[in-house]
């Protein structure tokens, strides 16, 4: 089994409950969750929002490649009512669910990019993140991710 951390980001509807939803549906299909953080209200990142974000981390345990997970989380989204527009930019969403980490793999293809390149600029992720994996080495930026700070 591999370790996945994930992150979940949400601010439209019943946030919490949004997130919830998330991990039951995940703990069915990617496997068991072994580490969740506290629920961080945020404000919007990169764009500019009237409503408030919802953000939390997980960990779980799975048997799934990185891809079969990114497929299963992107049915996931599409599942809790996720709409993508083919837009430039960021705006509002009922779910938001990215992969931070893959075991210490790093992975750089066109779909997908593991460790997540931008969490080492988002407190929205790094604080709940420091909740459950502060000693975890990031193998990009080569520190823990208790050190670093935006």
């Amino acid at each position: 089994m591999k370790e996945i951390v994930l992150s979940f980001g949400t601010n439209i509807g019943a946030k919490e409950q949004n997130i919830l939803k998330a991990y039951k549906l995940l703990e069915q299909r990617l496997g068991e969750r072994i580490s969740t953080s506290s629920f961080f209200e945020t404000k919007a990142w990169g764009f500019v929002s009237k409503e408030m974000f919802v953000n939390s981390c997980a960990v779980f345990l799975t048997d799934k490649s990185p891809l079969e997970c990114l497929a299963i989380i992107g049915e996931t989204e599409k599942e809790l009512g996720r709409q993508r527009s083919f837009t430039a930019g960021y705006e509002d969403r009922i779910i938001d669910i990215d992969i931070l980490f893959y075991e210490d793999e790093i992975i750089d293809t066109l779909n997908l990019k593991i460790p997540h390149p931008l969490l080492h600029l988002r407190n929205f992720v790094l604080e709940p993140l420091k909740q459950i994996a502060s000693d975890r080495f990031h193998p990009v930026i080569k520190k823990k991710i208790k050190d670093i700070f935006v």
